[in-house]
């Protein structure tokens, strides 16, 4: 049985980016995975399938458009900003442009990892992003680097002699958002006693968040996240005894 609290922090969090790196599969392969996790024992954790908006029309014509995470961008000036339409989640590394965002009525979206160790940006840049986001009122999404729950080092790509670094987690991360006043403590943590959930509450140590604060974040606040993986995600959780 899976804790109310988890399944509201976990439903349809994954959106599935299996064309970009470092898995980089062909549009027949991530489609072909796509499918089969709609089907799946945790389709519920599933979101968009990440195509880029030119490539929109390789995807087969059963999926409709709703289901696309074609509405994904990057903007570094705020002249960009105003030919994006609403609700176009914008990746920035100027915490400046949330201004312009939230006047456009975009959302943000910040880059949370990659395959080199200089593209994880550092905990204190995550919180401030958090706490910002979250004092405007803008909604966020993730990309790059959360495959596993908790901060750890692993590898960073899916080669034999990949190197390692470490990796945020995605847990980290959405807790933090719940609990921006100490998201630098939430997003260093690697102890998984120290994160609980049960059916009527998200605790991080000492801190409780109810059910229906955690709901009301993902719907808001906290949308989701971009993973090349749909499969590491789940079987971390399980290996935590998170999931069944």
């Amino acid at each position: 049985m899976i804790a109310k609290s988890l399944r509201a922090l976990l439903e349809g969090l994954v959106d599935y980016a299996g064309l970009f790196p470092p898995a980089a599969l062909s549009m027949q392969d991530a489609v072909r995975n796509y499918a089969r996790y709609r089907e799946g024992e945790y389709s519920w954790m599933l979101g968009k399938f990440v195509v880029p908006r030119e490539r929109a029309d390789e995807v087969p014509g059963e999926y409709p458009t709703s289901i696309l995470g074609i509405d994904e961008v990057k903007a570094a000036s705020e002249a960009e900003l105003s030919a994006f339409a609403e609700g176009t989640f914008v990746e920035i590394a100027n915490l400046d442009l949330l201004d312009a965002i939230e006047r456009n009525h975009l959302r943000a979206k910040i880059r949370t990892g990659g395959i080199t160790a200089d593209a994880f940006p550092p905990i204190e840049n995550i919180a401030a992003f958090l706490r910002a986001c979250k004092e405007k009122g803008i909604a966020f999404k993730a990309t790059a680097g959360l495959h596993h729950p908790l901060r750890c080092v692993k590898p960073l790509t899916y080669d034999a002699d990949a190197p390692t670094g470490t990796m945020h987690g995605f847990l980290n991360v959405f807790m933090a958002a719940a609990i921006v006043d100490r998201a630098e403590e939430v997003l260093r943590e690697d102890d998984p006693r120290a994160f609980a959930f049960d059916d009527e509450v998200a605790s991080w140590r000492e801190v409780q968040v109810s059910v229906k604060s955690i709901a009301e974040m993902r719907e808001t606040f906290a949308i989701s996240f971009g993973s090349c993986s749909f499969e590491e995600p789940i079987s971390d959780l399980r290996a935590l005894g998170l999931l069944p």
